[in-house]
């Protein structure tokens, strides 16, 4: 059934750099590498960008390497460890997210999650925050064989929430979002107010929408409210 307030039948969010700002937990686990093999750490300015594209691109950030590089798997897995015990020291929603989910719940509009990062953090992290309780659907970069932007994971958070994709909406701050949200057949939104780690801006993405903050969602996700 369709919502009186929206054209949408579910939404549907990354999670880092859209939903949350995850940045400043990410890059505080990236600069204890750093710290511990005494260098200086980056500043979070310079990083956070690189938040984007997870510990892939964060290593790249701070280190300059790349996946292929001999130190990559040692220093991925430090800093999994590192940020595993020190999920959500700063992290929180990104200002005016949390109005927004409250207007969708009101609405009984479904949102859901679907991210990159995998089930061994989005798990934990979005229970303490409070999102996985209230989100019909919760889908990590692992939960399904492929990852972003491939459209699987999507659609699979389609299927879990019962909404017809063509119907539904994804929003993101990364390339990759919006190109997994077309391919998914959804409408995208691009979120830029995240962190936009890729070369090309927001403008070059293709998505139907661009929203510099939170709160423009609102007129996209219900523009028949008064």
């Amino acid at each position: 059934m369709r919502n009186l307030f929206s054209p949408y039948a579910g939404i549907f969010f990354d999670l880092d750099g859209t939903l949350a700002d995850t940045a400043p937990d990410l890059v505080a686990a990236t600069n204890q590498l750093l710290v511990a093999r005494n260098l200086a750490p980056k500043p979070y300015e310079f990083l956070r960008p690189y938040a984007s594209a997870g510990a892939r691109g964060l290593l790249e950030g701070a280190f300059g390497i790349s996946p292929d590089h001999a130190d990559f798997t040692l220093l991925r897995d430090e800093f999994f460890s590192n940020y595993e015990k020190a999920l959500l020291v700063e992290s929180k929603l990104f200002d005016d997210m949390s109005h927004l989910l409250d207007q969708m719940d009101q609405a009984k509009l479904p949102w859901g999650i679907v991210t990159n990062k995998s089930e061994r953090f989005t798990n934990p992290l979005t229970e303490l925050m409070g999102l996985r309780q209230r989100a019909i659907s919760t889908v990590s970069g692992d939960t399904t064989p492929y990852s972003k932007p491939h459209p699987e994971p999507i659609l699979h958070a389609a299927r879990i929430a019962k909404v017809d994709p063509t119907k539904s909406l994804y929003i993101g701050d990364d390339i990759r979002d919006v190109v997994a949200g077309k391919a998914a057949g959804m409408k995208t939104v691009a979120a830029a107010y995240g962190y936009c780690g890729c070369k090309e801006p927001p403008e070059a993405w293709g998505a139907d929408y661009i929203v510099n903050q939170p709160l423009e969602l609102l007129q996209i996700i219900f523009p028949n409210r008064e």
